[in-house]
Formats: structure tokens, C-alpha cells, sequence
């Protein structure tokens, strides 16, 4: 055994129903270590940390861990042998405090008369002590309902040190925060590693990965393709063994350009402290992107433009038709599309079945009769082209849950639900967000795919490279105004952030 190892797989195995979903998995993590974990949705990273935390078991192979054959017969009983987890789906209770948060798997007690009570004196002592060793200056009796999500991610590494954890997974931490959220969580991992905590990082941004991790594994498949130390490897050359090919044009070329049809118009909207006099034209065969910090109103705009939140002036046509304000039956109907920003919670149906998620928008119009009886062998035969041409990997569309799909064959999913009901006008928010490079690469052929059918595409991104990759204009909004409008000739990463930041165009 080296004494310098804190974790140890050895020949891991695992199966789903059947699916071999890792195949004698092996690596080691040094003590004091960052090590990053990559792979594609689906190439069996979280089933790694689900066994290690306890959630799922191996089917064969060992883990160490301090040098001892290490099994967790639960994630409590994981915590409990120092290793802390801090989940993409943050594991906390809004409606209680940040104390009663971090010490919900074990409280202080007191005894008075051989009666236990909870040592609340205690507990808020400890609680103040650990907010204060993640550097989050706030009263420990603050409901988390009122943290930011940055300040939510502290409280969980909070929970995960009071039981002086050893090991801390963190998986895909940065996917809801801010920029400066995600610097302030930066700073704070590579303080507990200089106390000497180790960490696995998950991310699906590289740059994040390089600027971290002493170490890299890449899966693919249930497979170490490869692992070392971080310098031996590259961004591209780690998209090559995550994917198995290169990616040539990262950003896909369009063949196509927009024409002069506008199939979107928007005039004057506003409504107070969300969006004001916004205007903008979205024409068929364009990508428009809308870019933006954290508040600017990205989101908020595109769920009015869909009927989901009310404004009090302004026109939405689309294809000249003016759109009635009102429920987002009347946005589909005049023939736009919505992807959410969050898909887990708005735009799927988790425990129903892939086929039944992609039917759910289309399915009025394949009711034959005046009883509403559905047309089954005609909507089964759309929704399987549906799949087939988003090329959603699936073993079985009637039968397996959309949960258990990898977070870019979900996004397909929601994507292949729209396509059904024939829309002339996609808002798509976030549709990248959380999802790996190569189904990335995926997601963006097809918006070029939609563009070049005709369709208008509003996308919404954080990610200024993606807006600049993929848009033909961009437009930048601060504080619920676009503050510019920039044109492909004219991109420049610096300019476009100076507009986000509320300087408009002189």
C-alpha cells in the first residue's frame, strides 16, 4: 500500500439491469490532492461517487480509503468515515437554518433530568466557528431559503467539515453560480487543500479542471481512458479521449444565413423592476443570442415572451400575428417553443418514461376522435424519429425513466418534445448548462440544424465563447434593459462584457 494514497478503486464493476455501466474502473487519489474527474454525461462518473458515498454498491472490485478497506452501507454512514459530498442538487432544507443545516445528521445533546436535549447553545457556537472557516460572514440563524446559491454551496462545505472530512467530491459545484461566487468557491478549495483535505472535482468546464486539479482521470464509457497529473494533458487531447474523436470545429458551422423575415417582434416591453422597453427582432433562419450577468433579466424576459410571467406595456408578434398576454397556451399555439433554463424541475417529467416526456406538448393533435381517444401507433411512430433524429440514447423509450438519462440526453429530450408540435420560434435558455463537451457539440448541430430549417432561435448563455460561437447578433442586457446590439463583425469578448455591465454604445 502507498502510504501517500488516501482513495484506492481497484477494479470497480458495476451494472444496471443488465448495462455495464463501469468496467474495472482503477485510480488513486493523493492525499492533499485536487483530482479532476472528466467523462461525457452517462460515462459513469456519478455512479464513482454514488458508490463511494454509499448510495449504490459495486458489483465487484475494493475501495481504500486512509489505508483501510473501505464500504459505506449508507451516504451517513460515508460522512461519518470523513467523506463529505457537495452535490450539482444541493442536499439542504430552505426551510431551516444554516446551524440546523449543518449539524442535521447529528445534533449536540445536553441532558437535563436524563432527559436529552439539544445543546442549540453548542450547536450555533460550532455553526459560527465553521461559517467562519469557509469564510461566509452570516448569522447562523439565517434560513437558507435567503442565501444566494453561492453562499448555500459554503454552508454545504460547511456540513462536510464538522465531521472533519477527509475527502470532499464536489460535483459540478460551479453550474449555479455566479462569476464571483465561483472565484470565492476557487479560492476556498485550494484553502482546505493547504490544511490538507483532499477533493475529486467534477466539472464540465476544462479551463476549471486545468486551473485545479493536481491530477485527471478521463472515463468514457465505463473506462480510465487515461489518468496523470494534470500536466501531461491538454484541453483538446482531453475532448479526444472523453468523446473518442476530435472535435475539429468546436462550434459547428452553419451553411446558412438568415433572410429577412421576421418571425419574432417584440416593442417596448416592460414591466416594472423585471424588464424595460425592451425591442428586439428575431428573423427566420437566425441564431439571436442575449447575453448578460447574473439579474440582468435573461431569464425573466424569455419566460414572458412565452406567456409564463405577465407585462404590463409593450406587442409580442410573432409571424405579424400579435400575441395575446396571457397563459403560454397561446405562445404555443403561434407556434414558439421554450426551453428552460431549468429542466429537472420545468421542462421534464422525471419518474415518466422518455417517450412520454417527448409526447407531452404534441400530444393534442393526435386525438382521432371527438372522445379524445390518441392516435398510439401514430404518435409511438413520430416520437421514436424524434429520438432517432436527436439521437437520444435510450434502451427503451416506453420504458425507462427520463431521471435516469445523462444530463445532455435529457436536454435532447425537452429539445425532441418541442420539435413534435412544429415551432417557427425556439427560445432556448441555458441550453448547455451542465452538460459535457461532446453533447455539447450535439446540442449546438442542431440549433444549427433548426436555423438552417427556417426557425428563429433566441439563445440565452452565460457563456460569452458560446453566444460568439454560435449567434449571428448578440444582444446584452443589464439591469432589464438591452444595453447594445453586436453584430458578428464586431464581437470582442471585453466589449460585449463592458455593455453586460451597463455601459451602453456611444
Amino acid at each position: 500500500m502507498n502510504e501517500d494514497m488516501l482513495l484506492e478503486y481497484e477494479d470497480i464493476e458495476k451494472s444496471f439491469f443488465g448495462v455495464r455501466v463501469l468496467s474495472k474502473v482503477s485510480f488513486a487519489l493523493r492525499k492533499g490532492h485536487i483530482l479532476g474527474l472528466v467523462g461525457e454525461n452517462g460515462a459513469g462518473k456519478s455512479t464513482l461517487v454514488n458508490i463511494l458515498g454509499g448510495v449504490i454498491s459495486s458489483d465487484a472490485g475494493h475501495i481504500r480509503f486512509q489505508g483501510r478497506e473501505y464500504t459505506a452501507a449508507s451516504p451517513a454512514d460515508a460522512f461519518r468515515q470523513g467523506i463529505g459530498f457537495i452535490h450539482q442538487e444541493l442536499n439542504l432544507f430552505t426551510n431551516l437554518d444554516v446551524a440546523e443545516n449543518i449539524f442535521i445528521a447529528g445534533f449536540p445533546v445536553r441532558r437535563i433530568a436524563c432527559i436529552p436535549w439539544i445543546d442549540a447553545r453548542a450547536m450555533r457556537a460550532r455553526a459560527e466557528e465553521l461559517l467562519g472557516s469557509v469564510g461566509l460572514a452570516i448569522p447562523c440563524d439565517t434560513l437558507v431559503e435567503r442565501l444566494s446559491q453561492g453562499e448555500r454551496q459554503l454552508v454545504e462545505i460547511a456540513k462536510a467539515l464538522r465531521l472533519s472530512a477527509r475527502l470532499i467530491i464536489l460535483d459540478e459545484p460551479t453550474t449555479s453560480l455566479t462569476a464571483r461566487e465561483s472565484e470565492r468557491l476557487f479560492a476556498l478549495m485550494k484553502e482546505l487543500q493547504g490544511r490538507g483535505i483532499s477533493m475529486i472535482f467534477i466539472s464540465h468546464n476544462l479551463g476549471d479542471v486545468f486551473r485545479l486539479c493536481d491530477d485527471i482521470v478521463v472515463l468514457r464509457d465505463g473506462l480510465v481512458v487515461d489518468a496523470g497529473p494534470v500536466e501531461r494533458f491538454s484541453e483538446n487531447r482531453v475532448i479526444s479521449l472523453m468523446v473518442g474523436r476530435s472535435l475539429d470545429h468546436y462550434y459547428p458551422p452553419r451553411a446558412t444565413v438568415p433572410d429577412e423575415e421576421v418571425l419574432l417582434e417584440v416593442s417596448g416591453l416592460s414591466h416594472p423592476g423585471i424588464v424595460e422597453d425592451i425591442s428586439l427582432t428575431l428573423r427566420r433562419g437566425e441564431v439571436l443570442g442575449v447575453s448578460g450577468l447574473m439579474g440582468a433579466g435573461r431569464s425573466e424576459l424569455a419566460r414572458i415572451l412565452f406567456g409564463l410571467d405577465p407585462y404590463t406595456r409593450g406587442e409580442i408578434s410573432v409571424k405579424g400575428l400579435r400575441m395575446p398576454s396571457g397563459p403560454s397556451r397561446a405562445a404555443i399555439r403561434s407556434g414558439m417553443a421554450f426551453l428552460t433554463e431549468n429542466r429537472r424541475e420545468e421542462g421534464l417529467l422525471m419518474e415518466a418514461s422518455v417517450a412520454d416526456n417527448i409526447a407531452l406538448v404534441c400530444l393534442p393533435s393526435f386525438t382521432r376522435t371527438p372522445s379524445g381517444l390518441v392516435d398510439s401507433a401514430s404518435l409511438k411512430r413520430e416520437v421514436s424519429g424524434a429520438a432517432s433524429k436527436l439521437r437520444i440514447r435510450s434502451s427503451s423509450l416506453d420504458r425507462q425513466k427520463v431521471r435516469t438519462l445523462s444530463g445532455g440526453n435529457q436536454q435532447k429530450v425537452v429539445l425532441a418534445k418541442w420539435l413534435l408540435s412544429g415551432p417557427s420560434v425556439f427560445i432556448l435558455d441555458e441550453p448547455t448548462r451542465g452538460i459535457d463537451v461532446g453533447a455539447k457539440h450535439e446540442i449546438y448541430k442542431i440549433i444549427n440544424d433548426l436555423a438552417g430549417r427556417g426557425a428563429g432561435v433566441l439563445l440565452i448563455s452565460s457563456e460569452i465563447e458560446e453566444l460568439m460561437g454560435m449567434c449571428d447578433r448578440i444582444l446584452v442586457m443589464s439591469a432589464g434593459e438591452i444595453t447594445a446590439c453586436v453584430e458578428r463583425p464586431e464581437y470582442d469578448r471585453e466589449r460585449i462584457l463592458r455593455f453586460a455591465l451597463g455601459r451602453k454604445p456611444v
